[in-house]
């Protein structure tokens, strides 16, 4: 019997996660679900199946300790979603350079983190996605976002780079720039109007297929936005 394909989602939430989450689980992936507060994610174990690790994206011991056990549970990935962000709002002048620091680690620190460890199975054994989440804060800088920008170009750069380096040795690298807002259960921007907001059902179901593109054919990089939204 054909060892039965492991995900692990890095960063894991109630949105974009746990829909990429259920839909890695309909077609038969085991999903391994990775927060700093596992405790949040008890009912998308109940509903999927999901193993939850605690692990805290941004210290590197703590990275390498979740692959190890997730490996040990479930097999080694054979992709890899960073989920996980972080952001400090306000002007320049105000910003607390430790929350920035700690932002900026968890952004994309932590990505380059996860990458390496996914990228220490993948490469020997010759095959593996690794997926970032990016925004559109990672290709253009807003006013009073500064800790955001840096930490979305950040992890973009690093997926370029890495997508040069592992795409010939047959590891996927996607970069996702996520341009609006993401639908939430009971979302109060109802003002948008009815496609103003991203579904994070369809975003799921765009990282599925872009993990399923061939690889005579495979991108680095995709811009998802609503139809309506201005770019």
């Amino acid at each position: 019997m054909a060892k039965s394909e492991t995900a692990l989602i890095v960063g894991a939430g109630p949105g974009l996660s746990a829909s990429l989450a259920r839909r890695f689980a309909s077609e038969d992936v085991a999903v391994a679900i990775a927060a700093r507060n596992t405790d949040k994610l008890a009912d998308l174990v109940a509903e999927t199946g999901a193993r939850p690790y605690a692990c805290d994206a941004s210290d590197p011991s703590a990275v390498a300790g979740l692959f190890r056990s997730v490996t040990a549970d479930l097999g080694e990935p054979d992709i890899v979603v960073y989920n996980a962000s972080n952001r400090v709002r306000g002007p320049i002048t105000d910003l607390d350079p430790e929350a920035v620091l700690t932002a900026i680690k968890i952004s994309c620190f932590g990505g380059f983190l996860v990458a390496q460890q996914a990228a220490k199975q993948m490469v020997p054994r010759g095959n593996g996605a690794i997926f970032l989440t990016g925004a559109s804060a990672g290709v253009k800088g807003y006013p009073n976002s500064s800790t955001f920008a840096m930490g979305k170009f950040g992890l973009r750069g690093l997926a370029q780079s890495l997508a040069r380096e592992l795409h010939p040795q047959n590891v996927h690298v996607g970069h996702f720039v996520i341009d609006g807002g993401i639908r939430r259960d009971d979302d109060p921007r109802g003002d948008r109007g009815a496609d103003g907001l991203l579904d994070p059902d369809s975003i799921a179901e765009t990282y599925y297929n872009f993990w399923r593109q061939p690889r005579d054919s495979w991108a680095w990089e995709i811009e998802l936005r609503p139809w309506v939204e201005k770019f």
